[in-house]
């Protein structure tokens, strides 16, 4: 396990990525990544808007890495989608 942790390192780090991440993030990680707070990251949870699973005993969160990217590539063409659509409105 360890050794799958340094190449993924070592891979980044050969593309230029000097900042390790691991493949999933804790709901804390994703809050700080997102700079909100730790409910409302568990709100995206369990709204289906952010994909996620549970782990252990515990029942631990995780969310994967590369659809936490795919959430934050939707959310900016949301975004840029609403932008268009008031700009198209407001030139009318």
């Amino acid at each position: 396990m360890l050794w799958i942790k340094l190449s993924k390192l070592v891979k980044r780090e050969q593309q230029g990525d000097n900042e390790y991440m691991p493949r999933f993030l804790t709901l804390a990680d994703v809050a700080e990544q997102l700079q909100i707070s730790a409910a409302a990251c568990y709100a995206l949870v369990h709204s289906g808007e952010l994909p996620a699973f549970q782990i252990g005993g515990r029942g631990q969160w995780r969310v994967d890495e590369a659809k936490f990217e795919a959430f934050i590539d939707d959310r900016h063409a949301a975004a840029r989608t609403m932008l268009a659509a008031e700009n198209t409105t407001s030139t009318q």
